[in-house]
């Protein structure tokens, strides 16, 4: 049987898992300030060195493998687990902060994890160091509001959950996406959703920065296909599938 190690060599994982939070591929916010209000904006506080005693965060940010996604720690949480993912203002009906963050200018889609947001800018030509600014401000506001996150009648995505339905190779799948794959692709700001197996094709949906990602590819073949394939022989390939909206998007 392989030992941990090994498996972390065929998604190349061994790297980030032992990097440091503060290193290569990290910013900080440059400044640690408080929201002065009990509102949410999106307007960058006319002092970020105003401090209130106990209200206090400070926000990072970690690059991603897609140039035009960045993932931004809050350093508290955000979801209790799994991710939810918006393509669009209209999708996020059920998160006050999302409905703030896409309001920004150059604001694409927001993916919400356990400890990260993923932002995804509309064009790549913009800047991050113009949209970042804006983005630390509402997290900053909105952290220090004491508004939820999502609505209580909101859950993350459960595509992996077991199943009474589930033969044993679609359990194994949804097991080895659940403990080893997804952990992995959310550290990079991203994340895969299980949408079927079908004549030895496990289908998968990328949402955050792997949407669109130029790697995004070679994670499926040379990382999750790999990883399956060893545990569970009955998997021939993994295929990405997409939604209708998001087809329509990227044409």
């Amino acid at each position: 049987m392989a030992t941990y190690r090994q498996v972390g060599r065929l998604l190349g994982i061994s790297a980030r898992l032992s990097r440091p939070l503060v290193g290569s591929g990290y910013q900080s916010a440059g400044f640690h300030w408080p929201s002065h209000n009990t509102g949410v904006s999106d307007r960058w506080p006319q002092n970020p060195h105003w401090v209130v005693p106990g209200r206090t965060m400070f926000v990072q940010t970690q690059d991603t493998p897609n140039p035009n996604s960045l993932k931004f720690l809050p350093g508290r949480a955000v979801l209790e687990s799994g991710t939810m993912n918006f393509d669009s203002p209209r999708d996020a009906h059920c998160s006050p902060l999302v409905r703030q963050l896409f309001r920004i200018d150059g604001v694409k889609g927001v993916l919400l994890g356990p400890d990260f947001i993923t932002i995804s800018k509309s064009d790549a030509n913009m800047e991050w160091k113009v949209i970042k600014p804006d983005v630390f401000a509402t997290i900053m506001d909105f952290f220090t509001s004491g508004l939820p996150v999502v609505n209580e009648d909101s859950q993350p995505s459960v595509d992996t959950a077991p199943s009474d339905d589930d033969d044993e190779v679609v359990a194994m799948i949804k097991e080895l996406l659940d403990t080893r794959i997804r952990p992995t692709v959310q550290e990079d700001g991203g994340d895969v959703l299980y949408r079927g197996f079908e004549d030895g094709i496990v289908k998968l949906k990328l949402q955050g920065s792997c949407t669109s990602c130029p790697s995004s590819i070679v994670t499926l073949k040379s990382g999750i296909q790999n990883m399956l394939q060893f545990y569970v022989p009955e998997v021939e390939s993994v295929e990405q599938v997409k939604d209708e909206e998001e087809e329509v998007a990227q044409a």
